[in-house]
């Protein structure tokens, strides 16, 4: 199931992250020339860890120079699950849903999801053979897990990085939280997987 050397001819890798910062900064994504065909040719690992170098970015940056340090440190605010009745910052593993959803709406060129093996919310458990796998290998190792899979009768290649506590805030929330199946995470140990998915078939 394991694959690696495919590659696809489809966006230059500069403008696929280019698109990709444009709308991680509320641009619309078009308009540039970002998402025009060219001849260079990549592979999908390729462009799958440049995105993840994005998304695991901003999703530590939030959690440590935001959530961490203004509710933990300096506790001028708190983080909720319910923050816009408590008036408070979203959850990390909020925001990085509503980023998800917002690139979801925008393009078809990726997709990309936070899931767990121990999930407080049942919903973002693994919900194929792929994601599964991906979850527990990166739970084992703290490595990238790569392969194909085919939903849909649509070709994909997923991507499965694993998901890190970067701040007391994250082990502070899922092991005190009333539903989370798991109370010894660490510091530093995988909570998770960001699993970014790839069609292998462009238009």
């Amino acid at each position: 199931m394991m694959i690696m050397n495919r590659t696809v001819r489809t966006l230059t890798l500069g403008g696929l992250l280019l698109a990709a910062l444009a709308t991680g900064c509320g641009g619309s994504g078009g308009g540039s020339g970002n998402n025009q065909e060219s001849g260079t040719t990549f592979t999908p690992r390729t462009m799958a860890d440049a995105l993840y170098a994005v998304i695991e970015s901003d999703r530590t940056v939030y959690t440590r120079k935001v959530v961490d340090r203004l509710q933990d440190e300096e506790k001028v605010i708190e983080a909720s699950e319910h923050w816009k009745d408590d008036k408070a910052l979203p959850l990390p593993a909020q925001m990085f849903r509503m980023g998800a959803k917002m690139v979801s709406d925008k393009t078809d060129v990726f997709t990309y999801s936070l899931l767990s093996l121990w999930p407080v919310n049942k919903q973002n458990a693994p919900k194929t053979e792929v994601e599964k796998q991906g979850l527990e290998a990166v739970a084992k190792k703290q490595k990238p897990f790569y392969a194909e899979e085919t939903l849909g009768g649509k070709t994909f290649f997923t991507a499965v990085y694993p998901d890190v506590a970067v701040a007391p805030a994250c082990i502070n929330c899922h092991n005190n939280h009333k539903d989370s199946p798991r109370s010894d995470f660490k510091l530093g140990k995988t909570m998770g997987g960001v699993v970014i998915r790839i069609p292998l078939s462009q238009r």
